[in-house]
């Protein structure tokens, strides 16, 4: 019997340690893992539009686009080459004045040259092209007719006749009349003296956006040629590497006195306006009736027309406004009786 409870608790030993060994092992819970935090993704920044002055429609490195706006009437005449400060102007007008000799009207805005001239006299439709701009009108000497206009009232103007030897300099290396010059802080003297504003809130000509550069229409060249009279010929020749117009005179490249700086273009605009003389020499010039026009721009050429937009020269096609190129702006005004096929010649 012994024996037997001996065997039996043998037995029983065993099948404890098989149960042991086959039963299975409770899981081990898993404690729940704390949830990392993603980072927001950083939305990008809004770009902010680029401020660009408004007559060039180029960045305004300065910020500054509410500057006056000035319109100084400098001599084209062989004597007064080559000129002070026009390579800072953001339009030029060149127009006949006396005979076969034209005359500029310079624009400055974005930029303020050191100095500008020869300064000379002013003429009843370069006012109407200044007022066009709001600009103070710069002039020494006018005609008649412009100071009756200029007296009236309806423009601000700093006249050297009543300046010579104070705010207009006289230069020794030049003869009179080609010989007046007006230094930009003498222009900001003048203004303040005569209580005249200094900014304005220019309003912005229309230019091509970045993606329309690359379809503008026309037809290929590579210099456009102006002829007023046999020793007063303007050419505008193209750069394709800086997309600029570079304007010659007779053949010569035109550029600044002080600086050597040469003057070009980013738009080019020849516009046809009848022109009647009204005493000898001196003209009057249709420039409200409007006609056909030339514009040339990143060496191309199209055929437009010009109208009259509160006393702006623009371009026009198809009788919608034509932008321009983002730059600076030449526009030349023949006389309609030579015509541009007669004035101008494209190569």
């Amino acid at each position: 019997m012994k024996k037997f409870s001996g065997l039996l608790g043998v037995f029983l030993a065993i099948l404890m340690v098989v149960g042991a060994c086959t039963t299975k092992p409770k899981e081990v819970e898993k404690k729940p893992t704390k949830t990392e935090h993603t980072p927001a993704v950083a939305q990008p920044k809004k770009e902010e539009p680029t401020v660009t002055y408004p007559l060039t429609g180029l960045p305004a490195e300065d910020g500054v686009i509410n500057r006056r706006v000035i319109g100084v009437m400098v001599n084209n005449f062989s004597l007064a080459r080559p000129q002070s400060g026009l390579h800072k102007a953001d339009i030029v007008y060149e127009v006949l004045a006396e005979g076969p000799i034209t005359r500029f009207l310079a624009l400055f805005q974005s930029e303020t040259p050191e100095i500008i001239g020869p300064v000379r006299s002013a003429r009843p439709y370069f006012i109407e092209l200044n007022n066009g701009y709001g600009a103070i009108y710069i002039a020494h000497g006018w005609s008649p007719q412009a100071k009756t206009i200029l007296e009236s009232g309806v423009t601000d103007y700093i006249q050297g006749l009543y300046y010579d030897g104070t705010l207009f300099k006289r230069v020794k290396f030049r003869k009179a009349p080609h010989n007046s010059y007006i230094p930009y802080e003498n222009f900001l003297k003048g203004a303040k003296e005569k209580g005249y504003k200094l900014t304005q809130n220019v309003e912005p000509l229309p230019f091509l956006t970045q993606d329309e550069l690359s379809t503008i229409p026309g037809e290929p060249m590579e210099q456009v040629t102006v002829t007023y009279a046999k020793d007063n010929v303007v050419s505008y020749v193209y750069n394709p590497d800086d997309g600029l117009f570079y304007r010659k005179i007779n053949g010569e490249q035109a550029k600044d006195r002080e600086t050597g700086t040469p003057l070009t273009a980013a738009n080019v605009f020849i516009v046809s306006a009848n022109h009647r003389f009204i005493d000898g020499y001196r003209r009057d010039i249709d420039l409200d009736s409007g006609g056909p026009a030339y514009l040339f721009q990143k060496g191309k050429w199209q055929v437009v027309e010009w109208k009259n937009v509160h006393d702006r020269i623009l371009p026009y096609k198809d009788g919608q406004p034509v932008k321009f190129v983002p730059g600076k702006t030449w526009i030349n005004i023949i006389d309609a009786k030579q015509g541009l096929n007669g004035a101008v010649k494209i190569d």
